[in-house]
Parts: C-alpha cells; sequence; structure tokens
C-alpha cells in the first residue's frame, strides 16, 4: 500500500475507500467504468433534491456556476469538468480515494487541484453520510471554483495550510476552512444566502442554515472564527456571514502568524457560544 488510510474524529467504522490506488500525494483514477447504473441514479436523485432547493437559499455565484459540472443523470467524468474549470480560474479536480491527510490537502490545493472523492454513498445513506462523497465534494465545492475570487481564496488556503502545518496552527486554520469554505454564509441584496459546500450539498442544512431561528449568525471575524469549535455530527450552532467574497479574500491577505502566536493565550469558544 503506498498510502494509509485517513481517519478525523472518532468512529466505530473504517475508513471507506480503496487507498491501495492512491499515488503518493493520494491522488488516483477515477475509473468512471466501475461506477454501476445505482451509483449513477443515486447521484441523479442527490442531484435533484439538492437543485430544486437552490432558489431563496443558495448563493448567486454558486447557482450560475452548477451547469458547468455537466450531466445530471450521472457522475460526471473529471475530465470533463476539468475542461472548463481549468478555462475558467486554472484550477483542477483530481479525484482520491477518500479523506487525506491536512499536509497532502493543503498542498493540492496550493497548486489549485482541488481534491474529489471518487466513490458514492449507498443508497440507505441517501439521508446522511459520515465522509465526504463524490456528491458532496463534486456537487457541494466545485461550482464554487468557478467564481475567480474564492477560487484564489482557496489557493491562499493551501499555502496558509503548509506554513500553519510547520507553526502547529492546524486546529485554528482549520477552523476557518470550516465555517467558510464548508460552512460559510454571505450576505445578498440584503438576505442570508449560502456558499458553503457543506450546506450546500445538505438537503436538510441548506433551508436550516439560512432560515431557521435556532443557530447564531456572526460577521465573519478571523481571530473568533479561528477559536470557534465545530460539530461534525449535526447542524452548526454558529454561522460566520460575510458580504462578499471580496472581503473574504482581503480579510485573509496578510500573514496570521502574529494571529496564532496571539491565539495561543486566549479561550477558545464552544461551537454554540455567545458574546465575544
Amino acid at each position: 500500500m503506498a498510502v494509509q488510510p485517513v481517519v478525523y474524529g472518532e468512529g466505530e467504522r473504517p475508513p471507506r475507500g480503496n487507498y491501495a490506488r492512491a499515488n503518493e500525494d493520494y491522488t488516483c483514477a477515477q475509473n468512471w467504468a466501475a461506477y454501476s447504473a445505482q451509483d449513477h441514479d443515486t447521484y441523479r436523485r442527490l442531484y435533484e433534491r439538492q437543485t430544486a432547493q437552490l432558489p431563496g437559499l443558495a448563493c448567486s455565484a454558486f447557482i450560475e456556476s452548477l451547469p458547468h459540472l455537466g450531466a445530471k443523470d450521472r457522475i460526471p467524468r473529471f475530465e470533463d469538468v476539468n475542461e472548463h474549470l481549468y478555462k475558467a480560474t486554472r484550477w483542477e479536480i483530481v479525484a482520491v480515494p477518500g479523506l487525506i491527510p491536512e499536509e497532502a490537502f493543503f498542498a493540492l490545493l496550493a497548486r489549485r487541484k482541488f481534491p474529489v472523492t471518487d466513490w458514492i454513498r449507498k443508497p440507505e445513506e441517501f439521508e446522511y453520510i459520515v465522509e465526504p462523497d463524490v456528491f458532496h465534494d463534486l456537487y457541494g465545492h466545485v461550482p464554487m471554483l468557478f467564481n475567480p475570487q474564492l477560487a484564489d481564496y482557496v489557493q491562499r488556503y493551501g499555502e496558509g495550510g503548509l506554513k500553519a502545518a510547520r507553526l502547529g496552527a492546524c486546529e485554528m486554520l482549520s477552523r476557518l476552512y470550516w465555517y467558510t469554505i464548508e460552512f460559510g454564509l454571505i450576505r445578498e441584496a440584503g438576505a442570508l444566502r449560502a456558499y458553503g459546500a457543506g450546506i450546500l450539498s445538505s438537503a436538510g442544512e441548506l433551508p436550516y442554515s439560512v432560515n431557521s431561528p435556532e443557530p447564531q449568525r456572526r460577521p465573519l471575524d478571523l481571530l473568533r472564527t479561528m477559536r470557534t469549535r465545530y460539530k461534525i455530527d449535526s447542524y452548526q450552532q454558529t454561522y460566520f456571514v460575510i458580504d462578499s467574497f471580496q472581503q473574504l479574500f482581503d480579510m485573509t491577505e496578510g500573514d496570521f502568524t502574529p494571529l496564532y502566536e496571539q491565539m495561543r493565550g486566549m479561550p477558545e469558544f464552544a461551537a454554540n457560544a455567545s458574546g465575544d
């Protein structure tokens, strides 16, 4: 085996995916021919259900870019997506067998290569899956990579992640990824809309994140965000909101080293904590 399977958090089930297929950088061939008719049908049903919810909940950049994924009735071939994506923002998607280590993940992002898990959930996991699959990665993440500002932000995140790994600050930076790229909200024309992949690929959390009175929604602040823990097995209790992708890009432009040092002496916040 060239690489080892990866686990984040605790769980009873071993990591899914055939890691024996992976190269040293954890990438592998998509092997599109291996998908069954059931696999394609699962993707089609997920795509239809999620797309029907987008109006009034998803940000305009996502809705406008979604057609670039191509096929709706089957799992797309990654090379077909890349033909459009590279022309738009010089990004490419690469297949991986499942979750990959943080530094390998950062290294791919820094090279404008987004890792997409190549297997899809079983029909009995239609409503909920623990690990990200091809639908979450492809549908949730890739349309936003057609947006030039967010595409540059994701590359910058990868470069910053490699530095954070050297400084022992990956946990702090991972929270910024979670609350922006995975579970970020943006304000458009005075209304909340989702741009985070974890929201956009979830049938339940998409309306919850935008409309429910239960969670708190706070303006994105780097110190507060990187000190806030998060839940991986439930809807978020806190969302951080930006006013534009340019704001997000500008906010994360500087060197984070002084922020990491400042935060080491500061308390963390629970996922549902209020106040500053």
